[in-house]
C-alpha cells in the first residue's frame, strides 16, 4: 500500500453499509509531529458492509480490526463481515446505553417512556457517567489494546463499536493522548461523528413514534449525539483519579516508556523535530 505524506490526506470514501469511517491521520502532536495516514481507522460497525465496502477496507492493507461491541450488540446487528487475513480482536466495552430493557424502550417505547428514561437531562447525564466509566473500568482493555498496537502485525488498524462515536471514540482517544496528540486535535476529530453522513441511523419499532419526530429527535439526541462535554468528562475523570495524562498511561493502562516510543514509532510522521 502506498503510504500518505502528512500532507497529503486519502479522499474519504463513500461507504454504502459502513458509517462513520475515517482515517485518523493528520492530527498534530504537541511535539509539532502528526499522525500518519493510512495507520489508524475508526469507524461504526462492519455488520452490514456491503462486498464493495469491504473491497475497499480490504485496500487498506488492514491487519486488526478492534471490535469495541458486546454480545447485546452482535445479536442486534450482527457480526462483523470477514475481511481476508485481518485479525479480529473483540474487546467489550460498557455500552453507554447499556441495558436490554433500555435499549428495548428507546427502540420501542412511546414519547412517555422516553421521556421518563430521558427528559429532564437523563439522557445527558447517563452519557457523561458512561464516558467516565469507560476511562474508570475499562482500563484492563485499553491496556490489551495499547499492548497489541505496539506489534508491528497489528497496524494498520481499524478501531469500531456500534456508532463509532462512544467506546471507539474514547479508544480512540486514549490512543492519542499515548502519542501526544494535543487534546483540541482529539475532540476535533472526535465531533466529526456528528457530521449527518457518519451519524447512526436510529431504527425504532413499526408502532412506535419515528425518530424524526421532533420531541423524539430531541429526547434521543444525547444518546446518538457526539458532545463535548462527553469527552471532556472521560479527560475529567483521567485528570481527577490519576492527576495527570502521564500517571493515567503509566499507572492506569502499564505503558511503559518502551511501549509509549514504539507506538509512537509506529504511528507518527517523521522524527521529532529539533
Amino acid at each position: 500500500m502506498t503510504e500518505q505524506t502528512p500532507q497529503t490526506a486519502p479522499t474519504e470514501p463513500e461507504l454504502t453499509g459502513v458509517r462513520n469511517f475515517r482515517d485518523v491521520g493528520g492530527l498534530p502532536t504537541a511535539d509539532g509531529r502528526r499522525v500518519r495516514y493510512g495507520r489508524l481507522f475508526r469507524s461504526g460497525h462492519l455488520a452490514h458492509a456491503t462486498a464493495e465496502d469491504a473491497g475497499y477496507l480490504s485496500s487498506l492493507g488492514l491487519h486488526t480490526v478492534f471490535d469495541f461491541r458486546n454480545a447485546a450488540d452482535m445479536k442486534l446487528e450482527g457480526p462483523d463481515v470477514e475481511l481476508p487475513g485481518v485479525r479480529q480482536v473483540n474487546l467489550p466495552l460498557s455500552d453507554p446505553a447499556r441495558g436490554a430493557e433500555f435499549w428495548t424502550t428507546v427502540r420501542d417505547g412511546d414519547v412517555s417512556a422516553l421521556r421518563e428514561i430521558l427528559g429532564e437531562g437523563r439522557g445527558t447525564a447517563r452519557m457523561v457517567a458512561a464516558y467516565r466509566r469507560i476511562v474508570l473500568e475499562r482500563t484492563a482493555e485499553h491496556t490489551r489494546m495499547l499492548e497489541l498496537l505496539a506489534e508491528d502485525e497489528s497496524v494498520p488498524a481499524l478501531l469500531h463499536c456500534a456508532a463509532g462515536k462512544d467506546r471507539a471514540g474514547t479508544s480512540i482517544a486514549v490512543i492519542l493522548l499515548a502519542l501526544g496528540v494535543e487534546r483540541a486535535a482529539i475532540m476535533e476529530d472526535y465531533l466529526k461523528s456528528n457530521e449527518a453522513h457518519r451519524r447512526y441511523r436510529i431504527r425504532r419499532g413499526a408502532h412506535a413514534e419515528p425518530a424524526s419526530t421532533p420531541e423524539v429527535m430531541e429526547l434521543l439526541g444525547p444518546l446518538f449525539d457526539a458532545r463535548k462535554e462527553y469527552l471532556d468528562a472521560a479527560f475529567d475523570t483521567i485528570e481527577e483519579h490519576w492527576g495527570s495524562v502521564g500517571r493515567y498511561l503509566e499507572k492506569g493502562l502499564g505503558l511503559t516508556l518502551a511501549r509509549r516510543e514504539r507506538l509512537r514509532a509506529l504511528f507518527l510522521d517523521g522524527a521529532r523535530p529539533a
